[in-house]
C-alpha cells in the first residue's frame, strides 16, 4: 500500500498541531505549566495538539473508524477548578482549525474538545490499524523554548508503516550546535516517511518542496557525533562512547527531534538507556523509528533486535535503545555489550 490518503491526513493534522504549539510557546508563562499526577509537566499545547490531531484525522479519514493511542487524557481537565484552563484549550483548538480554510465555521464546544482528547484511549496492539501520537514530545524542552516535536505514526498489524514529525524549532540546516533557541530564520521542519518510500523533509511553513534525506555515510567513529536526551547524564553512555573512541561531547536535544536529526545525517548515534524499571511508551519512538529506518538507519535494542510496537502502549524491548547507521551498528552493539558486562548493569 502507498498510504497516500493517510499520509496527507497525517501531514495536515501534524502541521496544524505544530501551529497551535507555536502559538502557545510564544506566550507561555511558567504559571501556565501544569503538573500531571505523575509529576510530569503538561501545557495547553499538549491537550490542544492532541485534540487537533484527533479531530483532523477523524474528518480526513472518514468513514474509517479512528483508533488512536495517545499520551494525554482528560482526568485533570474535568476536575473542578479547571474550567478556565479548559476554555483556553478549546479556544486554541477552535482558532487553529479556523486557520485552515476547509475547517472554518465548524462549531466546537468544550465537550467536543474533551471527547477528541479522549479519542486517544486506544490500547493499540498487533491487529488492525492504530494511530500513535505524542502531541508534544519533549514538554520540558517546549517549556524552555527549545526543541520539541509533534510525532504521529500509523501501526498496521503491529508494524509502523507511516510516520510524520513536526520539529518547529529545528533548523532546516544541521541541528548540531543549535541545541537551544535558534537565531536562524529558516527554522521549522516537517519530516515524513512511509514504508518502502524513504524519508523526506520540508519546511514546516510549507514554502519548500520535500527533499529526500539519508543517514550519515561517515564510518570513522572518532569523527562520529552522538545524541542523547536533555536529562541527567547516563554514565553508560559515556562508557560506550569511550570504547568507540568518540571524541566529541554528546549533543543533547529534547524529544524525537534526535531521530529526525540523525535521519538526515546530523549525527551518527543516538543512545537511550534508562533506569531499571522504566517502560518506554510507543508514542515516544513510533514516528521517529520509521523516519530513521526509511532514511537508511537502524533502530534496535541492545541485543540488536528491532523495536516491537505490537504489545500495546509500551514497547516490548530489552536493555536500552540504539539508533545509528547500518555501517556502525556492529561496533556499537559490541561496545554496548562490553559496557553492560563490565559495569554489571541491568537495565
Amino acid at each position: 500500500m502507498s498510504y497516500e490518503k493517510e499520509l496527507a491526513a497525517a501531514k495536515k493534522a501534524v502541521s496544524l498541531a505544530a501551529r497551535l504549539s507555536q502559538e502557545v510557546q510564544r506566550t507561555l508563562l511558567q504559571s501556565q505549566v501544569w503538573k500531571k499526577s505523575d509529576r510530569s509537566p503538561v501545557t495547553a499545547a499538549d491537550y490542544g495538539s492532541q485534540a487537533v490531531v484527533s479531530l483532523v484525522l477523524e474528518r480526513e479519514l472518514q468513514p474509517d473508524k479512528l483508533s488512536l493511542v495517545a499520551e494525554e487524557e482528560t482526568g485533570d481537565l474535568r476536575k473542578k477548578g479547571s474550567e478556565l484552563f479548559l476554555e483556553g484549550v478549546t479556544t486554541l483548538v477552535k482558532d487553529t482549525l479556523a486557520s485552515e480554510e476547509s475547517y472554518t465555521g465548524s462549531p466546537l464546544s468544550t465537550d467536543d474538545v474533551l471527547n477528541a482528547i479522549d479519542c486517544g484511549k486506544s490500547e493499540g496492539g498487533s491487529s488492525g490499524s492504530h494511530w500513535v501520537l505524542d502531541p508534544i514530545d519533549g514538554t520540558r524542552g517546549f517549556v524552555r523554548g527549545e526543541q520539541y516535536a509533534v510525532g504521529l505514526a500509523l501501526l498496521v498489524e503491529g508494524k509502523v508503516v507511516l510516520g510524520v514529525m513536526a520539529c518547529p524549532n529545528l533548523p532546516l540546516a544541521s541541528a548540531i550546535c543549535v541545541t537551544d533557541k535558534s537565531s536562524q530564520e529558516d527554522v521549522g521542519c516537517l519530516f515524513f516517511a512511509t514504508t518502502g518510500s524513504g524519508t523526506y523533509v520540508q519546511s514546516l511553513k510549507g514554502n519548500s518542496l520535500p527533499q529526500k534525506v539519508r543517514v550519515s555515510s561517515n564510518e570513522n567513529l572518532d569523527e562520529a557525533k552522538f545524541l542523547e536526551s536533555y536529562h541527567k547524564p547516563i554514565p553508560i553512555h559515556g562508557t560506550i562512547a569511550k570504547k568507540l573512541g568518540i571524541k566529541a561531547l554528546p549533543v543533547r536535544l529534547d524529544s524525537q527531534a534526535k531521530y529526525a536529526a540523525l535521519s538526515r545525517g546530523d549525527a551518527e548515534i543516538y543512545l537511550r538507556f534508562t533506569l531499571n524499571g522504566y517502560r518506554e511508551c510507543i508514542w515516544d519512538h513510533a514516528a521517529g523509528s520509521i523516519i530513521t529506518t526509511e532514511a537508511g538507519g537502524v533502530v534496535c535494542d541492545a541485543t540488536g533486535k528491532s523495536l516491537d510496537f505490537s504489545k500495546g502502549k509500551y514497547l516490548a524491548h530489552k536493555t536500552g535503545i540504539i539508533v545509528t547507521t547500518m555501517k556502525l551498528k556492529p561496533w556499537i552493539l559490541k561496545a554496548v555489550r562490553e559496557s553492560i558486562e563490565e559495569e554489571n548493569l541491568y537495565f
